[in-house]
This record gives C-alpha cells, sequence and structure tokens, in this order.
C-alpha cells in the first residue's frame, strides 16, 4: 500500500551476511530492545514489549487522546517525541529481525532504514476516542503473522549461519511483517487515522 501515510523500507542485504553477530544478534540487541522494544512486539503499556521509550509513548498517547478529543488535534510537540521513538525503533526492528547487519545508532542517526509518517493536521474524535477496539481485529490478526515470521527468522539464522545469505522470499516477508506490525503501533499511538491495511507491503 504505497499511498499509506506510515512506510518504512530497508536497504536489501541478502548477501555476504557477518555470520559473527548474526550468531549472538539477540544478545548484541539487548541494549536497543530495553529501550524500544524488539521485532515482534506492538502494543501500549509497560508490558507490551515497547521497551522504556515505547511505554513513555504509551503514556504520551493516552494524553494525545485528552487532547485530541478536546482539541480535534495530537499536539505537535509530543507527536515529534513519538515519531523519534518509531524511527528508532525501525532501526532496531530491523536489525533485530537480521534485515540488516550495521549495529543501529542510539536514537536518530543514519541507517540503512527508512521510516516515514506525516503529521496529521487533524484527527477524527470518533476514530481516536474507539481507537483500542478498532485496533483488536489488527492485533489479532498480527499475532498470528507474527508466529509466522517467528519460525522464519529461525530458519533465516540457521540459514545465515551456514550460508551467509538471507532467503530471499524469507527477507522480504520479513520486511513486510515488520511494516505491518510500524503501522499497527503508530495507529495505537494515535499518529494516523488511517485504518492499517492488512497487508504486507
Amino acid at each position: 500500500m504505497a499511498d499509506y501515510p506510515v512506510s518504512f523500507d530497508v536497504e536489501r542485504q541478502t548477501t555476504g551476511r557477518n555470520r559473527l553477530t548474526t550468531a549472538f544478534r539477540f544478545i548484541l540487541a539487548i541494549p536497543h530492545v530495553l529501550i524500544v522494544g524488539s521485532p515482534g512486539s506492538v502494543g501500549l503499556g509497560s508490558n507490551s514489549g515497547t521497551g522504556v521509550f515505547g511505554a513513555l509513548v504509551s503514556v504520551i498517547a493516552m494524553i494525545a487522546w485528552f487532547a485530541i478529543l478536546f482539541t480535534g488535534r495530537y499536539p505537535r510537540g509530543l507527536w515529534d517525541l513519538a515519531r523519534t521513538y518509531m524511527r528508532w525503533r525501525a532501526n532496531v526492528m530491523a536489525y533485530g529481525a537480521l534485515l540488516r547487519d550495521e549495529y543501529p545508532p542510539f536514537g536518530q542517526g543514519a541507517y540503512p532504514v527508512t521510516f516515514k509518517v506525516d503529521y496529521p493536521e487533524q484527527s477524527n474524535r470518533w476514530s481516536v476516542a474507539l481507537r483500542l477496539i478498532l485496533a483488536i481485529p489488527q492485533v489479532i490478526v498480527l499475532m498470528f503473522v507474527l508466529l509466522a515470521w517467528l519460525v522464519t527468522v529461525v530458519i533465516a539464522w540457521f540459514a545465515i549461519l551456514f550460508t551467509g545469505r538471507y532467503p530471499e522470499g524469507l527477507y522480504t516477508f520479513g520486511v513486510g511483517v515488520q511494516r505491518w506490525t510500524l503501522r499497527v503501533q503508530a495507529y495505537l499511538f494515535l499518529m494516523r487515522d488511517e485504518y492499517p491495511p492488512f497487508s504486507l507491503q
């Protein structure tokens, strides 16, 4: 869905992979995961697996919920902080999901990942008021997609260790799953009103 206002992409890296950092990827990613969460986690609150910064953005989303209901607008400073979190998270998700070998920067910095979301000048109060209910189908379907992705990333981990390559089809699937996850999370954080597509594209 190229026209959806939340986009995510990764500069493809399927060959010439670093087997050593891949072998220890889950350990190497821990500092980032504690701050912005791991690939495969989506939701709100401190127990959702989105890290300390993610828990803060969950609080920001609750404040924004009231602000939008009263004013129809997401306070720009709070929205910018949520976007900072989402960009950092997108980088960490690509690294943790074995899509890139470079260690991601702490905070914002150059990384071969693109994450974009546009600020909404106005938000739909009804959509925001009912956001948690509206998101239920997305979260349920995404849980099953993430379970399938978990199987594929284990296969990819072994493939990289033995061949130095990430299988093309599994790589494309992994990027798509992370894209879907970020869109649902942006929707839950009230960053956009458009309903996320049930799609990996």
